[in-house]
């Protein structure tokens, strides 16, 4: 190389240099890396150990404050002990009078236990009678549920307590004859003074030319709100036609919520 040749800043370095700074650039990175991870790990297992001792400390403290109460509730040693035994006492005493006064909890189990059940009755629809008659007669189911918030007369079922019911009912009929006629079922509220109130009302219209009996269903149901007193009952327009099997026409309430007062 000629000495008097100027300076290029182009010229390149030796390969040999580079890879070594490469080396200690990727090192020093690497240490300080180690070193924060190490930091963390040691950070949480200090805070850790902190609080371990602090656990103790408040256990030795506990300790050391039930030995003191027992050497103040042994006559003898509370002679010659050096122990404030008033204090001592007087502390017991105010955990003692804190604990009282800090109210109970009462188990979810009590807690439904105390619950007062809901009243729910079930009827099955019952024909006394071949003739068409204004108000579906009913019948206490079998297995079905039963209670004395509830009277039954003559197809009227009366509430004995305010509240928020859910009514239900099923009316299956019977269809054999060409007929446009529709089949209606109506639920009613019956007051003693005034006219009675439709409550839901359901209706089909079936044709039919076959001589054999096509059964059908119109269900009812809804939630309302109901007084001491208050009567339901349903009717439809052609009892005639009313099947009366086993599973197929029924009526019944359950409460849902009592009256507030």
């Amino acid at each position: 190389m000629d000495l008097n040749e100027p300076y290029s800043p182009t010229t390149p370095r030796p390969a040999g240099t580079t890879a070594a700074m490469k080396t200690v650039l990727y090192l020093i990175i690497s240490f300080v890396i180690a070193h924060l991870v190490g930091a963390v790990l040691f950070g949480l297992y200090l805070h850790m150990k902190l609080d371990k001792v602090e656990d103790e400390m408040n256990l030795r403290e506990e300790f050391l404050f039930l030995r003191r109460l027992q050497k103040c509730r042994k006559s003898q040693d509370a002679d010659t002990s050096l122990l404030d035994c008033t204090a001592i006492l007087n502390e017991f005493q105010n955990l003692r009078d804190l604990k009282s006064k800090v109210p109970q909890e009462i188990p979810p189990a009590k807690q439904i236990g105390t619950k007062k059940p809901t009243a729910s009755i079930h009827f099955a629809g019952f024909q006394n009678s071949s003739q068409k008659v204004s108000v579906l007669q009913w019948t206490e189911a079998v297995y079905a549920p039963s209670d004395d918030t509830f009277s039954y007369q003559e197809g009227k079922l009366k509430v004995a307590r305010g509240g928020r019911y859910y009514i239900y009912a099923q009316v299956t009929f019977c269809v054999n004859s060409v007929s446009y006629m529709p089949f209606s079922v109506y639920m009613y509220l019956h007051l003693p003074s005034e006219t009675d109130h439709l409550l839901l009302k359901g209706v089909r219209t079936l044709r039919h030319s076959d001589k054999v009996c096509n059964l059908h269903s119109v269900h009812l149901g809804r939630v309302v709100e109901l007084q001491q007193g208050h009567t339901i009952f349903i009717n439809v327009t052609d009892s005639s036609s009313v099947n009366y099997d086993h599973g197929n026409t029924y009526f019944g309430m359950f409460e849902l919520s009592e009256r507030s007062p």
